[in-house]
Parts: C-alpha cells; sequence; structure tokens
C-alpha cells in the first residue's frame, strides 16, 4: 500500500475508491481493508479529517433523541457500541461522563418524559429524571432556575481526530492506499464490463465501484452521476473552549432540551481537560464559512452565562467553528445506485463520529448486495494510537517511557505538556502531519492556552527538520 501526497496516480484498476477521508470515509476504507479488495481513499485536501471531522462536540452519543426508526437512530445505536470498543482497543480517549439535560423552564421540565419515552423507543432505556435539588447538587455551578433535567448516563466524551487517525492508519497498514491533495472533479459513464473512470487534480483513477463520503460536497459530488436527492446546507457550529482551570466547574455533558435545529448550545468537558460551550446553528451559502463572527460568540456567551455564569469568568483558550452537512432530509442520506456501482454516503451530521463504524459496516453491505464480490471478512492487525486524553498517563507522567527514551521528558508545549517523543513520533508516522494544525490534531501542540505564542517557533522548526514541507507538496511514501 502507498500514502501519496503528489504526482501521478497509479496507473492500476481498483475495486473501490472511497471519495473523502472525514471519519466517515476513513472508516469505510478501514472497513473494506477487512476484504481482499484493492481499495483506494481519496481526499482533496493534504490530510485526513481535515473537513467536519476536525471540528464538532466530539461527543459519542447513545442515540437517545434521534428519529426512532430511522436509518441515524440504528446506525448510532450499533455505531456506539463499535466505537466505544474500538476505542478500547486502540486508545482512543473515551470518557463516559454522561449528561444532564437540563430544564430552564416549566416547558422544558414537561418535555421531560416525552423524550425519555422517544429514547426507549431508539432502544436506550437509562434515562431517569432528576430533580431541581439533585441536580443542584451534581452540578453546583449551573445557573439560576434549572428546574430538572433527564439524565442520559451512557453519553461520552471522545477524541474526534484520533478516531479519524486511527481508522486511516489501520486501513493504510492493510493495504488500502491513500491519496491526499487529490480533488475529484469529474467522473465518466460506465457499463458492467469496464472501469469506471475518475479525473482528479493529479490525473485519471481508474474504479470498479464507487463510494461517496465527501461530506459537505456529498451532493456535489452525487450531481456528478446524475443524482438529486438531497441538497447539503452547510450548518455553522461556533464554538468557544475555555482553559483547563475551568475543568472543575462541570461534571457531566450539559444539553439543553432539543429543538429541531439540533441540539443546541451545550456545556461540556473535553478529553483534552477543557470546557466547551456552543455550538450555535447557523445556515449558510458558504461551504467555507468556518470563520467565527462577533455576533456568534456573542450569542454563545449570553446562553453560557444563564447555563454556567462562572464559566464566563474563566480564561479562553480558543474559539473555531465547523460546518456540518446538513440537508432537507431528517436522516443520513445513504443510497445504493447497483447499476452505477456507487454508493452515496450523504447528509451525516454531527453524530457521524459516533456511528462512523456502522455506516461503513451497512457501506460494505451495501455494495455486496448491489453485486460487487466483496469475499468474506478477515480480522485487522491492531492499531495503537497516541494517548491525547488526560483521564490517562500522558508520556511526560510515564517514567518508564522516559527513562527508556528521555525525548518523552524533553516538553515542547508547555501548555499541553506535548513531548519531543510525541511530536518526532507522529512526524515519523504512517500518515504524519502536512502542517502545524495538522500536527497539533496528533499532539495537542499548539492548543493550549498560548496557541503556539512560546512553542511554535520550536514546533515550526521540527516540522521543518522533519520534511514535513516537502511532504506536503511532493513526497510520496510507501508505508512500512
Amino acid at each position: 500500500m502507498t500514502v501519496t501526497v503528489s504526482g501521478p496516480l497509479p496507473d492500476e484498476v481498483y475495486d473501490v475508491v472511497v471519495v473523502g477521508a472525514g471519519v466517515v470515509g476513513a472508516a469505510i476504507a478501514r472497513e473494506l481493508a477487512r476484504y481482499r479488495l484493492r481499495t483506494a481513499l481519496v481526499e482533496a485536501s493534504g490530510d485526513v479529517g481535515d473537513g467536519t471531522s476536525k471540528a464538532n462536540t466530539a461527543i459519542l452519543h447513545t442515540g437517545f433523541d434521534a428519529v426512532p426508526g430511522s436509518l441515524e437512530a440504528r446506525l448510532v445505536r450499533e455505531g456506539r457500541d463499535r466505537l466505544a470498543a474500538y476505542a478500547e482497543e486502540c486508545g482512543i480517549p473515551v470518557e463516559p461522563i454522561g449528561a444532564l439535560l437540563v430544564a430552564w423552564d416549566e416547558e422544558q421540565l414537561a418535555a421531560l418524559p416525552a423524550l425519555a419515552r422517544k429514547a426507549a423507543r431508539n432502544g436506550y432505556r437509562r434515562t431517569r429524571t432528576v430533580a431541581a435539588d439533585e441536580l443542584r447538587g451534581r452540578e453546583p455551578h449551573l445557573g439560576s432556575g434549572a428546574s430538572g433535567a433527564l439524565e442520559v448516563p451512557g453519553e461520552s466524551i471522545i477524541c474526534p481526530w484520533t478516531t479519524t487517525l486511527a481508522y486511516a492508519t489501520q486501513a493504510v497498514r492493510s493495504g488500502v492506499d491513500l491519496h491526499l491533495n487529490c480533488r475529484v472533479t469529474g467522473v465518466s459513464e460506465s457499463s458492467a464490463r469496464s472501469p469506471r473512470l475518475l479525473t482528479t487534480g493529479r490525473g485519471p483513477l481508474r474504479t470498479r465501484w464507487l463510494v461517496n463520503a465527501a461530506g459537505l460536497y456529498a451532493d456535489e459530488f452525487d450531481r456528478l452521476l446524475g443524482h438529486t436527492d438531497f441538497s447539503v446546507t452547510p450548518r455553522r457550529g461556533q464554538l468557544i473552549v475555555f482553559d483547563k482551570l475551568a475543568r472543575a466547574l462541570v461534571s457531566h455533558i450539559l444539553l439543553p432540551v432539543p429543538t429541531a435545529l439540533g441540539k443546541g448550545v451545550l456545556v461540556s468537558p473535553t478529553v483534552y481537560g477543557n470546557v466547551m460551550l456552543g455550538p450555535t446553528a447557523e445556515d449558510l451559502d458558504d461551504k467555507r464559512a468556518t470563520g467565527s463572527t462577533a455576533e456568534g460568540l456573542a450569542f454563545l456567551r449570553e446562553k453560557g452565562r444563564r447555563i454556567m455564569p462562572e464559566l464566563l469568568d474563566e480564561e479562553v483558550t480558543a474559539v473555531y467553528a465547523g460546518l456540518r452537512a446538513a440537508t432537507e432530509h431528517d436522516d443520513y442520506a445513504i443510497r445504493s445506485h447497483p447499476e452505477q456501482r456507487y454508493v452515496t454516503v450523504g447528509g451525516i451530521r454531527s453524530t457521524g463520529l459516533t456511528a462512523s463504524m456502522a455506516i461503513a459496516a451497512h457501506v460494505v453491505e451495501l455494495l455486496a448486495e448491489a453485486g460487487a464480490r466483496v469475499g468474506t471478512a478477515t480480522d485487522l492487525l491492531p492499531v495503537t494510537m497516541p494517548n491525547l486524553g488526560e483521564a490517562y498517563p500522558r508520556p511526560y507522567q510515564r517514567a518508564d517511557l522516559i527513562a527508556a527514551d528521555p525525548e518523552y521528558g524533553a516538553l515542547v508545549c508547555h501548555c499541553e505538556r506535548v513531548s519531543r517523543g510525541e511530536i518526532r513520533d507522529a512526524l515519523a508516522a504512517d500518515i504524519p502531519p502536512s502542517s502545524p494544525e495538522g500536527l497539533r490534531r496528533r499532539t495537542r501542540a499548539l492548543g493550549g492556552r498560548c496557541q503556539g505564542f512560546y512553542c511554535g517557533a520550536a514546533v515550526r522548526a521540527l516540522l521543518d527538520a522533519s520534511g514535513a514541507d516537502a511532504w506536503s507538496s511532493s513526497r510520496t511514501e510507501a508505508a512500512r
């Protein structure tokens, strides 16, 4: 297998090409790696997980509030169990801290029993109503006026960056070709006997079967094959990340009573030890509008002041915004087109992280039902990912690692306690970063309170010394 970032693409016919290396596309590629297939994962940007997947609320959902009977509800329920087990196997940080849906008035309080019944219809029966006094005891820093809550103990927080990278790494190590900087701009007609020709920014690519996991651009890709089943309206979610000193203020994921636009503004810890406030829900026309706005941040501060006033007194570490692939439908847009040897995986909203492994298994089933000769699945060699979470010891805290290699004790990023050894490992990995942002997602370097003010030059020097710039523009690496 090969990871390529530039130059011509292989002159061969793949069995399956997956377009889009976000968390869902990477999960599909990993699942396909379990079969005797020549698979390629192609991505328009220079890194995996570089779109919607890098900027979500990082929650491993139970699916308690999905539309009962929907495909999304089933795949979230199945995916949650799969991903929880996979995370434990691979070392992906997960903390099962539970959630509280907080009611702030009598109308919201009256809605809680219906939400509990909805959860039961989705197969989740562990919800419990929490009275105001108990809620105050469990979350003493809540704002005044909270009248009760619905407890959802199975909700967890997770590292979305490590999840996507784990899928892609395991796929690559198992024989999948990863082609980065490879935007697909055209798709030829196909017949039962001839492969389909994809036109990309790096030249032609041929495949027998095609999977569209292009996220925000899944509708545009679908139209290249003549389908108009759905349209993606990018829904921007702005978030505020507070310093680690705020972590003691909150013990659970604090959710509002859901609305038609989504789960609303939440307060949640992160596995990295911060506290997050957001997201907004702004429907836009521009699929590149990932900037934060003064209006959006003011809205979040107003909401946060009611939910947890003391949080607003804490230092802000970062603000960011992500775009969700909202559509006009209230379910995933996963479609099989057997006559075209094509599967669309569209309309995957924020639950896509949780559902990713179940979506992947479903896509392989659709391919098999459509006539793809997938064969018999085999087990993949496990991968072990670096720990980015605070629930388990980090490298700088492990005397055994430092004794064996002092580089794990040499801190480069002091805000996030990232060692030179961790940065070295990330730069030498199967899928190394091509930018400081990519390195941040792999190590947390540059992601702390100073946002790289103190460590930026040292991190950049390590990137330059590793040849990361050459990697991002011209390097092709055959994986070990």
